[in-house]
């Protein structure tokens, strides 16, 4: 052969090309590769903020309204409740369930179970019509003393329930960090958008009527979150999320009768901590 040199060198670029092909092909992909096609669930607790609210009131014999009314969660701490069957409605819970439509966008629904209970020790100012027995006693100068909860107790501690479908996007940024192995460890950010419906249990007494604590839908919420996604070995993760919405309520039971119910609307804030689940059915 006049150009063994050559041979020499077509070979071993043949050869090399084989063999980084070989090792591509038996290289099995990281199963954190792709998010198509899996399910997810987590289940955690929230701390929950309220904007002032006017809250309107109406019945046969009264149309009033309270303006400005402070209002504040009711939050249980690090307690065994959470995953106790029996009282997991206790604490301020957070329960989703969702599925990846492609690598990067998933779909869920859950259940956000917030706490709402009007702060007692205040004074609203009133505008209406009330019990004219009320004048001079709690209510002065058209404002109203709710300390003493003769006039009013006001609370959805059982709760603010909204119950609300979600559309996420969810971006791996493990190589920001140096990390190659994300099937051991993988970082993750997720923002989202969602609505739904209020389901809450209104523990309410107003005037001398019997206390109302009972399930009733209420109206909507729409909110919108961003949290971080921390992935352990393939399958558990924990999230940490802030997500804020529109809250309202045109529809709120308030004692037995058909003839009374209240409203209001008012922005909420969660921050949310979450333990979960994904996976591949």
């Amino acid at each position: 052969m006049k150009h063994p040199f050559l041979m020499a060198v077509l070979t071993f670029c043949v050869f090399s090309q084989y063999t980084f092909a070989q090792e591509e092909a038996i290289t099995p992909e990281k199963y954190t590769a792709h998010n198509k096609g899996k399910f997810y669930v987590f289940w955690g607790g929230n701390r929950a903020n309220f904007t002032n609210s006017d809250i309107h009131f109406q019945g046969a014999d009264y149309d009033f309204t309270l303006h400005d009314v402070a209002a504040q969660d009711k939050p249980k701490g690090w307690h065994i409740d959470y995953i106790n069957p029996g009282r997991m409605t206790i604490p301020q819970t957070n329960l989703r369930v969702g599925y990846f439509i492609t690598d990067k966008y998933n779909i869920s629904i859950g259940v956000d179970h917030m706490k709402y209970v009007m702060q007692q020790d205040q004074v609203a100012r009133i505008s209406g019509n009330y019990p004219a027995e009320y004048n001079n006693t709690v209510v002065s100068n058209g404002m109203v003393d709710l300390t003493d909860e003769s006039f009013l107790t006001f609370e959805h501690t059982d709760g603010l329930n909204y119950i609300n479908t979600e559309f996420s996007r969810v971006d791996d940024i493990s190589k920001w960090f140096g990390i190659t192995n994300t099937d051991v460890f993988q970082i993750n950010v997720t923002e989202g958008v969602g609505g739904g419906v209020l389901f809450p249990k209104t523990n309410a007494k107003l005037f001398n009527k019997e206390r109302h604590d009972d399930f009733h839908i209420s109206g909507f919420g729409l909110s919108a979150k961003a949290g971080l996604n921390l992935t352990f070995f393939k399958h558990f993760f924990i999230q940490a999320e802030l997500k804020g919405g529109y809250i309202n309520m045109n529809d709120i039971k308030t004692t037995y009768s058909n003839d009374d119910k209240a409203s209001q609307h008012f922005m909420f804030l969660q921050r949310v901590i979450a333990f979960g689940g994904i996976f591949r059915i």
